[in-house]
């Protein structure tokens, strides 16, 4: 079992903060995070692109190039693999595999099962010590079916996913229910504001917590109040990073 895949297994889940830049997953693994991933939506919209179009294939490489020698465990969100030719999917791990990376997360998009299947497949044919989290949009694009997000899973799983994840389930009974079906694989969910706390994620059974790109989105948020503060004639609230802080994050220096 590979360091990434283990901290699946331990005692508390795993949770695991997206970065969106180099400077932002330096700043979170100095907050003492083993592991870091990124968010789709946040590399793709700093580069000006739409998240979910497979239009931020060279943004996400380039970015897990600088992150993977990083002293810390790199998982990419790598939307649907940027293609929907399996083998075009497997050459991308390749690359992540070869920069560092240790975990990619493919999302099916609610697209044909037999196809994100094969893609999961390519994925650990290429790259097999890359941990394959395996998503399912059942419940963030769908109609939250318990039954086709159990039948979509179980095709992940044959196909050699290593963690499988829901985005948008929250319910308790729900999330139980699940685990229980999933029997030791481990399951991710995205943390919602709204929705379990961390602790009671963790007495239901779930493996990993992930921030999504809530933390890109509450950087701009934060942004955009303290240019508010600011034209108000009030001192920006929050915490400020200072100049050379972030140079050492950037230079690696202190």
């Amino acid at each position: 079992m590979t360091p990434f895949a283990a901290l699946h297994h331990a005692a508390e889940p795993l949770l695991l903060p997206n970065a969106w830049d180099h400077a932002s997953a330096l700043a979170l693994a100095g907050q003492g995070f083993r592991a870091v991933g990124t968010t789709s939506l946040g590399v793709a919209a700093a580069a000006g692109l739409p998240d979910g179009a497979s239009a931020a294939r060279d943004e996400t490489l380039r970015l897990a190039l600088a992150l993977g020698t990083a002293p810390f465990l790199l998982s990419v969100d790598a939307e649907g693999g940027f293609s929907e030719d399996p083998d075009e999917v497997g050459e991308l791990a390749r690359e992540l595999w070869a920069a560092g990376a240790v975990g990619i997360n493919l999302e099916d998009a609610l697209g044909p099962t037999e196809r994100h299947a094969a893609k999961i497949a390519a994925v650990k044919s290429a790259a097999p010590g890359l941990f394959v989290n395996a998503r399912t949009d059942t419940y963030w694009l769908g109609e939250a079916e318990e039954k086709e997000t159990r039948t979509r899973l179980d095709a992940y799983q044959q196909a050699g996913a290593d963690g499988v994840f829901v985005p948008g389930l929250t319910d308790p009974r729900r999330i139980a229910i699940l685990v229980e079906h999933l029997d030791g694989t481990p399951l991710n969910i995205l943390h919602s504001p709204t929705g379990p706390t961390l602790t009671h994620l963790t007495d239901l059974g779930v493996r990993r917590v992930s921030l999504g790109s809530l933390l890109y989105r509450r950087a701009l948020g934060a942004a955009l109040e303290a240019v508010a503060d600011i034209r108000a004639g009030r001192a920006p609230r929050g915490t400020t990073p200072t100049y050379d802080e972030v140079q050492q994050l950037v230079t690696g220096s202190g």
